[in-house]
């Protein structure tokens, strides 16, 4: 069977572009208010022309979440075993709030489809990302019984972080307008206040 043909770089820099613009409007409309009209409007092109590469909305979609996953994961992943307990979460929690910096549509278009169901990616939820957390969470079991971590439940532990700190990217507008500020200025101060908070909750009292 032969091998497929390489991609030519109009092709290429067509498909970037469409998943560029996929991305802008499923985060703002999800995927049930995002169409194949305003997704090839945003990205320059006809509508037969997106089809041409993407054969519907959810293929696009699909792409979009697959690539994402693995980004998604990759902070945990480098959570270490022989680092010191508390910095290691500290730099995990700092490097999730670098992420919603970095990629807030990315975020908004994850939320969106864990609000959905996750229909998805549920597969790779229950796959990847459960054994992902379940192997991070006897990490930090590990090091609860070793005395370097206060009691906590891991598992939370998780869910609380990526709450703090996605939250920055999915209510980013809620953010600015309360605190009355542009662009990046929330960042500095968030990783502030949550390092104090997650140093206070993750370190050991003295016995």
């Amino acid at each position: 069977m032969p091998s497929p043909r390489p991609r030519t770089r109009i092709q290429a820099r067509n498909s970037e572009a469409i998943l560029d613009a996929a991305l802008e409007v499923f985060s703002q409309y999800g995927f049930r208010g995002a169409t194949l009209d305003q997704i090839a409007e945003v990205a320059g092109l006809s509508k037969p022309n997106l089809l041409y590469y993407f054969p519907s909305k959810e293929a696009i979609h699909i792409a979009l979440l697959s690539g994402l996953m693995d980004t998604w994961l990759a902070p945990l992943r480098a959570l270490h075993h022989d680092g010191e307990p508390v910095e290691e979460i500290l730099d995990y929690m700092r490097r999730k709030l670098e992420m919603s910096r970095l990629y807030p549509r990315e975020s908004r278009l994850f939320a969106n489809e864990i609000l959905q169901g996750a229909p998805r990616i549920l597969d790779q939820i229950e796959g990847d990302l459960k054994a992902l957390v379940d192997d991070k969470a006897a990490l930090i079991t590990t090091w609860i019984a070793e005395g370097r971590l206060a009691p906590v439940d891991p598992r939370h532990l998780l869910f609380s972080i990526w709450a703090t700190t996605q939250h920055y990217a999915d209510f980013d507008i809620q953010v600015h307008r309360v605190l009355g500020v542009e662009g990046d200025a929330p960042y500095a101060e968030a990783t502030r206040f949550l390092t104090q908070m997650y140093r206070a909750t993750l370190t050991p009292q003295p016995r």
